[in-house]
């Protein structure tokens, strides 16, 4: 009876862990291969957009910029371009989103920053572009990179340059979740664009989005996280960087986003105990409200950050 039970055991943990490790490899994973997407994205949403958003690719293509470089807390050596507009002024640093790249998902940001007066850090997140690493944590590694980014920056451009961290999706989640952590003075404020509130929250909605029974699969997921990516889903959220946030957040949302729902910006906009502003963008997919209507999104932000002690001027010419 003992043996029978062992093996039934045995055959049972096995079955685990390889749902676990399947789990990771899909939800985590990033082959070498796939680093660094640049590719359309998919979806009817898009495809009104992609000829303007190669476009903007291909003018902050052909910008000047810097190559900068750090170690990760964890030892991986990561990627971003600096682009200057007015030497010594704001700089934006600003992360992409999950599997995504800068250029993709950052589409029109060197522009943006311009527009505003801004300088831009774009970063490669681990797993993507010319950054190490092979495994997305939703944030929870991703966050600490920002806060490495940050110290990075005062220590390269001075302590006198004003930041402001700022990301879209996974990123816009991540810029959160390091706002809740303690940093430098002169970071300034915070722009999130379409957060989700918590790994578990997004990836249960995708798991429903795919037919698939959240309350079964999760549990799988999470223990892939765990055993294979070495990092706990649970540990830390966008949810609870608000909680704890001190600076300006401006929170961007697309109302018609079919992948993170703009009730995860709503609810992290009330959860937020800082300075704030929510701009939710009428008939926008996920990540294109500045794509839709750059003008609205230009003036909120630069009423919001003026507002709150960073005067910004909307020029609207990249070359200006």
């Amino acid at each position: 009876m003992l043996k029978i039970f062992t093996a039934a055991a045995a055959v049972i943990t096995a079955i685990v862990l390889m749902i676990s490790y399947i789990c990771y490899r899909i939800v985590f994973f990033v082959p070498e291969k796939n680093k660094g997407r640049t590719m359309p994205l998919k979806g009817d949403a898009y495809k009104p957009h992609r000829e303007t958003m190669k476009k903007m690719q291909e003018e902050a293509a052909a910008l000047p910029y810097e190559d900068l470089y750090i170690k990760s807390f964890d030892g991986l050596t990561l990627h971003a371009r600096y682009y200057e507009k007015i030497k010594g002024a704001d700089t934006e640093i600003l992360f992409h989103g999950y599997r995504g790249s800068a250029d993709r998902d950052l589409s029109g940001a060197v522009q943006r920053c311009f527009a505003i007066g801004r300088n831009a850090i774009l970063v490669d997140q681990r797993t993507s572009g010319k950054s190490e690493g092979n495994v997305i944590t939703f944030g929870i590694k991703e966050h600490r990179d920002c806060l490495d980014w940050v110290d990075f920056a005062v220590k390269h451009f001075g302590s006198d340059v004003n930041f402001i961290i700022s990301g879209i999706s996974m990123g816009a989640s991540t810029v959160l979740m390091a706002a809740g952590r303690e940093l430098p003075p002169n970071v300034k404020g915070v722009l999130a664009d379409c957060a989700f509130t918590t790994a578990e929250e997004i990836i249960r909605k995708c798991c429903g989005d795919m037919k698939l029974p959240a309350a079964l699969v999760y549990p799988f997921i999470k223990l892939g996280a765990k055993l294979y990516g070495h990092f706990d889903l649970g540990e830390y959220s966008a949810l609870e960087g608000v909680k704890n946030c001190t600076l300006p957040v401006i929170f961007f949302h697309s109302e018609q986003d079919d992948f993170v729902p703009s009730y995860m910006s709503c609810k992290l906009y009330e959860n937020c105990v800082s300075p704030k502003h929510l701009e939710i963008i009428k008939g926008a997919g996920h990540g294109l409200a500045y794509i839709l209507d750059s003008e609205r999104y230009l003036c909120a932000i630069s009423s919001f950050f003026t507002e709150n002690g960073l005067e910004t001027t909307v020029t609207n010419k990249i070359n200006e």
